[in-house]
């Protein structure tokens, strides 16, 4: 059958079974991954049974309302599946109880990982620090300020691990050498934005975060490799974001732009990247079309960040 008839085949599975240069291993290397992320946006409204709109940037009053309304929702909630609609106290322990159950399957079973101290201090720091740098010598140093005896090659395999189960999601600086890459901090970021408040209850209002999350995630989805940038007058851009097919943007990401104290360091940013990288098509995303800033410089593309995810 599989040499006389025109068939396709197709191998799914978790992580929980195997990780993806896992599954390669006994295909010989014959294998395509296709990595499934939580639902983005798009999808949750399509599970909510809400139109998706085809032209997100002309909506009505009222259109408008409901799409901000679902988004701001997102943000909070996430994109996991089985999580959507829950009271936020079930929603909780369900994605702590998805966490629980990735660190204890992925890492610690499948690493014979014995310092689960450590482990679990190093996802409380990052799930909880969204959007925040990170230095692996630095949560090193920490941990053993804390009476901790781990090494610094252990804090480094703990990240890669928390990496390679798909729940953390770490971005490095845009860097002309691979010693300036590693001697600067790293970003770190959840999977999905609804595990924010699992980790950090204290800020589960700022949706900042969320927001930025929720945009680097979508990057991923849309096959982007994402860096953050610094410019030489020392301000940061949240991402640089290349296609494969060699396309390159930088999306600064703010959740209320309005007042000038906040928009004015955001554009100015974009614009000293802009002319280090002047093909980059430059974007300021906010959470909604009211936190827009009063006055966008040309050549910048100010928007609300559902509008470039529907897009």
């Amino acid at each position: 059958m599989l040499d006389s008839e025109k068939l396709e085949i197709f191998l799914s599975g978790s992580s929980a079974a195997q990780l993806s240069r896992e599954v390669a291993t006994p295909m010989r290397g014959r294998a395509w991954e296709v990595l499934i992320h939580p639902l983005s946006f798009e999808e949750s409204l399509l599970q909510r049974g809400l139109p998706v709109p085809e032209r997100p940037d002309f909506l009505s009053a009222r259109e408008r309302s409901t799409i901000e309304h679902a988004f701001m929702d997102y943000l909070r909630s996430g994109g996991f599946p089985e999580a959507q609609g829950l009271a936020e106290p079930v929603r909780l322990k369900l994605l702590r109880d998805y966490v629980d159950v990735a660190l204890l399957r992925d890492v610690m079973e499948r690493h014979s990982v014995s310092q689960a101290t450590g482990l679990r201090f190093l996802v409380r720091h990052l799930l909880g620090n969204a959007a925040g740098k990170f230095s692996a010598e630095r949560l090193y140093a920490t941990l053993r300020s804390q009476g901790l005896r781990i090494s610094k090659d252990t804090v480094h395999e703990l990240i890669a691990h928390l990496e390679d189960c798909f729940l953390v999601r770490t971005v490095w600086i845009e860097a002309d050498s691979e010693r300036r890459r590693m001697v600067n901090p790293r970003k770190a970021y959840p999977v999905d934005p609804g595990l924010i408040p699992v980790f950090d209850s204290g800020r589960a209002s700022d949706t900042g975060r969320a927001l930025e999350t929720a945009v680097l995630i979508e990057l991923e989805r849309r096959g982007m490799t994402v860096t953050y940038l610094r410019t030489p007058e020392d301000h940061e851009v949240d991402f640089l974001a290349r296609s494969p097919a060699g396309e390159t943007g930088l999306l600064q990401v703010v959740s209320d732009a309005t007042t000038p104290d906040v928009a004015e360091p955001e554009i100015q940013a974009l614009e000293e990247a802009g002319r280090l990288y002047p093909r980059a098509v430059r974007r300021l995303l906010t959470s909604t079309r009211d936190a827009l800033p009063r006055n966008a410089p040309e050549g910048i593309l100010a928007q609300p960040a559902y509008e470039w995810m529907l897009s």
